[in-house]
């Protein structure tokens, strides 16, 4: 078996004709440029592009494999040079037992279970064209549907203030919106990491998965994992979310939750940090409060830990936050390393060194080893290296 580094949730910003997908994504978030992004200068093994049920997406990803630039795999999944793509769909739910809108993420195997699921979608959404659509079933309904087409449901980004699990859709339990047995792993999103979570008791027995919703193609692998399985497909990934026959989460990289634009609780009119509690800003006297992720995760969390045994969780700083690396010294940086897995896992101090400054290579290397200080975000804000 090896190990493969896997994002499974980046979104198309634009399809190739220029409709949009994703609306606050990036134009230049094509399927094409994902495709080279992750496998060129990300480096990257497998990757879940969660617009795929948006019939233009569907259209290419139909044209590159019968153009030979991509191959179904047997075991589900689509090949692209050495990554291999991984079909979703974001979707958003708000039934009668919701307290809010809830983000998920569904994931088939095969071109064409995404198809058939694609056309079910049409007749429960607005706009099948669009992401993270509200879809107009309750939320066990799609999940049945998910597991009919053998696919695999993750609650996504589950604590952010804002349209998730935790974050606005229940008081206390999945159980009040889901079913509990058809949920295939569940994504901690930014703000949060296992340590901070280990308390909450009902989220024992699932595989975390840390992914970079990505909205712009600088973004895909800021939050990764490392998963051990025999090869990049859709079938290895499912035995890797359930722990069977030695395929598992090997390690999740994500942004130390200091850096997450939603770990503290924040007026979102001054910008300030208020106290957990707050109805009103101290400051300003607004009262648009955004709570923080880590203030609901002591909500939800009880006294004692659970024992689950966790892959370790590496507090993981992209490229891009660090202070003084651009483009053009990370381009720099690739040209002499490959991709960026390579440059924040693998080169020496020594190496760095003799294509950048003494001090910016201490940094990254700093960043691999978590010794680097922060200043907290929150209120949509990220947080930053001090």
């Amino acid at each position: 078996m090896n190990d493969y580094y896997a994002d499974l949730h980046i979104h198309i910003g634009r399809t190739n004709s220029g409709r949009a997908v994703k609306i606050t994504g990036s134009r230049t978030l094509t399927l094409a440029n994902i495709l080279h992004t992750a496998s060129a200068n990300k480096g990257l093994d497998m990757i879940g592009i969660i617009d795929c049920h948006s019939p233009e997406v569907l259209q290419e990803l139909e044209h590159f494999v019968v153009n030979g630039q991509m191959t179904a795999l047997q075991q589900g999944g689509l090949l692209y040079e050495k990554t291999t793509l991984i079909m979703g769909s974001e979707l958003e739910i708000y039934d009668s037992n919701c307290q809010g809108p809830i983000h998920v993420l569904a994931f088939l195997p095969t071109l064409q279970s995404m198809q058939v699921f694609s056309a079910w979608l049409s007749e429960q959404m607005k706009n099948i064209h669009l992401s993270s659509q509200r879809i107009y079933c309750d939320a066990q309904t799609l999940q049945r549907k998910v597991a009919e087409l053998n696919g695999l449901f993750i609650p996504a980004h589950v604590f952010t203030p804002f349209k998730s699990l935790y974050g606005k859709g229940v008081k206390k339990s999945l159980t009040e919106v889901f079913d509990p047995a058809i949920i295939d792993a569940i994504e901690l999103g930014l703000s949060s990491d296992t340590e901070m979570v280990a308390g909450i008791e009902e989220l024992a027995p699932y595989t975390f998965v840390t992914n970079s919703d990505a909205h712009s193609l600088g973004k895909i692998a800021r939050e990764y994992q490392k998963i051990h399985m025999e090869a990049a497909n859709f079938e290895e990934l499912r035995q890797a979310l359930h722990r069977e026959n030695g395929r598992h989460i090997a390690a999740n990289y994500g942004l130390h939750p200091l850096l997450g634009k939603y770990h503290e609780t924040v007026c979102a009119t001054c910008g300030k940090t208020v106290a957990d509690d707050a109805h009103i800003c101290p400051f300003c006297q607004s009262k648009h409060i955004v709570r923080g992720v880590a203030t609901r995760i002591k909500q939800l969390s009880s006294t004692v830990s659970n024992t689950t045994e966790r892959p370790p969780y590496v507090h993981q700083v992209p490229l891009e936050f660090i202070p003084g690396l651009g483009k053009k010294t990370l381009d720099k940086l690739l040209a002499a390393f490959g991709t960026e897995m390579d440059i924040l896992h693998r080169t020496t101090l020594e190496q760095l060194t003799a294509i950048v400054a003494q001090p910016l290579a201490e940094k990254i290397i700093l960043a691999r080893a978590g010794q680097i200080q922060f200043t907290a975000g929150g209120g949509g804000v990220y947080g930053k290296i001090k």
